[in-house]
């Protein structure tokens, strides 16, 4: 039986249930005494465990039951939860993620997990918890294994009772398997194929009820039964078919060929009915209420569908779209150069509905941050354990989405961030009492939505970013000198140590105090047209806020122009336009300024950052772009406006990674190459 076919599907059910596991075991662990949620983690270990032996990973299979031993003991309260058990449990885990990780790199998904056995049976064993679930047979578990001769649930024909008859002479046992699934169960097609695969193995399909077609077309309720012939016995069948995937009980009846009727005489074809291994078709998810099965069996749409899409795809179809976003524009200047009103027409129907298409396309790429976020609880509660302290972790908004590119590359500025607040900002257990806090510690991780940006804050009540240390530590190096030190607001100095090489840490240790992280968390997240803020009060806590744009591919921008060449500036930087005079222009600190409603804000020449030889002979006034980064803002000076698009961002390729002040380019819709200005690297 090739079970290739069915990989993909395994290995995100198998993430997902270690991901609800992970999640159920650090609720257990703050509530020891809730059972039902060690029910729920012994429900994905257990359905986890199935699929991996069906699919022929007995490895994954094997430590999974050793770990089900434990969660039963625990179950059970023949076994406590206490903090060594459960670091047991999670190394379990973190080994059952790292095989199902190697499967999906292509691996053969096997592991060295003796140490880990070991200690799950030394848990079993230490504890006294009797007879554990390992000796205990599969067939307890809602499973009835009947030898005593029944009515029998399947009407046999000639050529079927034939079949029987003959294999009972020459020595195999005939029984009727009935398979019941679980009622939330959703690809109940792909669990019937792999319990025929199962059968199969172990002997021969003569016959099932309801029949292969009614099965592959998920035209029964949840239980059908399976007549085989086979030499094995009915505990063993059993166990095996009970290790398939959300199957909630296996029943064995032998059958008593005194007690059969006269058999029909239409004979049917017992490849007919095995012809389902061969053309079984997984089907999209149905709810599992009477009126949408009735629905989905006259060919109805029921509710919503999802199906799980190759990213390479999408990649693949957003790129196809970003060369129609160019042709587009080339369109739309064609048309307005032309000025033929049916080319106008057509041209402004189709910038709508490739507007439409860019937003279903865009939606589709989105991501939850969830899928981020929920790796750090884990993170979080083995830092903390490593360092003595205790911390709450609470995520809020983990629905908020990004785009997948950004994604793809928040993770390790999160991780250095979530570190560096555990490590710096919580204070030690007997610190915290003494300044009249709980000894609990929290880390609130939020992201929400604002405008066309995504926002993730990472905030702690601890002890808070110290002033005094930072600057000393900043003249020490050579950072700042004391006469500017003086000067600096608090956001100014708090911004001081994300420098590189800039740590106040006393020790170097293997979490943090080497300087580098903070660094990079910066460089990354501007690289990604982000940026990174800090607010902090001593004694009370810090906040990390990081700024993230939705989506990365395509963006938009103010055209202008410097002499001869076109610049693109994103409209996320931009906080307005502005024609001002010449004489409205001040000096201070050799640096040229505007008033720009009442702030003071400094002007940044273009053609003379990018080198552009001046064209236009000088005026009396200057167009001028306002811009921001954070709380800073500058005064970007132009040529002239062009006018707002919607542009494709490429980036310039590995060998001008060292650009200045530029993030990449585009193509217009005349041909040219506009580059794109990266405006946080001018607001200094």
């Amino acid at each position: 039986m090739d079970l290739s076919q069915y990989l993909e599907i395994f290995i995100e059910e198998s993430k997902e249930h270690l991901q609800a596991v992970n999640d159920h075991l650090l609720v257990l662990e703050k509530n020891p005494g809730d059972l039902s949620i060690v029910n729920e983690i012994f429900r994905s270990a257990h359905t986890l465990k199935g699929m991996s032996a069906t699919m022929g990973y007995e490895d994954l299979a094997s430590l999974t039951h050793q770990m089900e031993n434990v969660l039963d003991g625990i179950r059970n309260e023949k076994l406590t939860v206490t903090p060594e058990v459960m670091d047991v449990v999670f190394q379990s885990v973190d080994d059952l993620e790292a095989m199902v990780h190697s499967i999906a790199d292509g691996g053969d998904g096997k592991r060295n997990v003796k140490e880990v056995v070991e200690k799950l049976i030394a848990i079993e064993k230490g504890e006294k918890i009797g007879k554990s679930r390992s000796t205990k047979p599969l067939a307890q578990l809602n499973l009835e294994v009947t030898s005593t001769p029944q009515i029998h649930s399947q009407d046999y024909d000639e050529f079927e009772l034939t079949v029987l008859q003959q294999s009972k002479e020459q020595g195999y046992e005939s029984y009727e398997v009935t398979v019941s699934l679980r009622e939330d169960c959703l690809l109940k097609a792909a669990r019937v194929f792999m319990v025929f695969g199962i059968l199969e193995q172990v002997g021969e399909v003569i016959k099932s009820t309801p029949s292969v077609e009614i099965l592959e077309e998920e035209k029964f309720d949840q239980t059908f039964t399976v007549t085989i012939v086979a030499k094995e016995s009915s505990t063993a069948i059993q166990s095996k078919v009970m290790k398939v995937s959300e199957v909630e009980s296996v029943t064995l009846q032998a059958i008593d060929f005194s007690t059969m009727g006269t058999p029909k005489k239409a004979i049917e074809s017992i490849e007919t009915e095995t012809s389902f291994i061969q053309n079984v078709q997984i089907e999209e998810p149905i709810d599992g209420s009477p009126e949408k099965k009735e629905a989905a069996s006259k060919g109805k749409s029921v509710g919503n569908k999802t199906i799980r899409v190759n990213i390479e795809r999408l990649d693949v179809l957003m790129n196809l779209f970003e060369e129609l976003v160019i042709d587009r524009g080339r369109l739309e200047q064609i048309s307005g150069e032309l000025k033929n009103s049916e080319l106008q027409e057509t041209v402004e129907r189709m910038s709508r509905i490739s507007g439409d298409l860019q937003n279903i396309i865009l939606n589709m790429r989105m991501v939850p941050v969830d899928t981020v976020f929920n790796r750090f609880p884990r993170m979080v509660r083995q830092l903390a354990r490593d360092l003595g302290k205790k911390i709450e972790l609470v995520v809020v908004g983990a629905e908020t989405e990004l785009d997948r590119t950004v994604i793809d590359e928040i993770g390790d500025p999160l991780v250095h961030l979530l570190r560096n607040a555990i490590d710096h900002g919580v204070e030690m257990p007997d610190e915290r009492k003494r300044n009249g806090k709980n000894e609990e510690g929290t880390v609130v991780l939020k992201a929400f939505h604002s405008g066309n940006h995504v926002f993730i804050e990472i905030e702690d009540d601890g002890g808070g970013i110290s002033r005094e240390k930072v600057l000393r530590k900043a003249i020490s190096k050579g950072a700042v000198s004391e006469k500017i030190a003086s000067t600096l607001s608090d956001k100014q100095v708090f911004e001081l140590i994300m420098s590189s090489g800039f740590s106040t840490a006393e020790t170097i240790s293997d979490i943090s105090g080497r300087g580098v992280g903070l660094d990079v968390v910066k460089n990354t997240i501007e690289s990604l047209g982000g940026s990174i803020s800090i607010d902090s009060v001593q004694g009370k806590g810090t906040t990390f806020s990081i700024q993230l744009p939705l989506t990365l591919s395509i963006i938009s921008v103010m055209l202008i122009e410097l002499g001869k060449e076109k610049f693109a500036i994103p409209l996320s930087s931009i906080i307005e336009t502005a024609i001002i005079k010449k004489e409205d222009i001040l000096n201070a600190h050799n640096q040229k300024v505007i008033d720009f409603r009442g702030r003071v804000v400094p002007l940044v020449y273009l053609s003379d950052v990018f080198e552009v030889p001046e064209v236009l002979e000088a005026g009396l006034f200057l167009s001028v772009i306002i811009v921001r980064k954070g709380d800073k803002m500058a005064g970007l000076v132009v040529d002239s406006f062009i006018g707002q698009q919607e542009v494709v961002l490429k980036t310039l390729g590995n060998y001008l990674t060292t650009v200045f002040a530029i993030s990449g380019a585009t193509i217009l819709g005349d041909g040219q190459v506009a580059l794109i200005v990266d405006c946080n690297a001018l607001i200094r």
